[in-house]
């Protein structure tokens, strides 16, 4: 999945507490799953802050099992 354009007028970054909200996953396993590409990543939002982007963590929440990160590890 592509990544959108962060000058996007519409893009939404969602912070960690909203993240696990949304999904019901752990801190830990949003990481995990990050890392074996089973889950959108991060974008940094300034030094030591990392947020999603709300469109890619619907696109998971809407299909978990069949999400894949573009270029990802299958």
């Amino acid at each position: 999945m592509a990544a959108p354009s962060p000058d996007a007028p519409t893009a939404k970054l969602l912070r960690m507490a909203a993240v696990k909200a949304r999904t019901g996953l752990s801190r830990t396993t949003i990481y995990r799953r990050m890392e074996a590409g089973t889950f959108p990543r991060s974008w940094p939002i300034s030094a030591g802050l990392v947020g999603w982007y709300e469109t890619d963590i619907d696109s998971w929440v809407a299909d978990p099992m069949g999400w894949r990160a573009a270029g990802g590890k299958s």
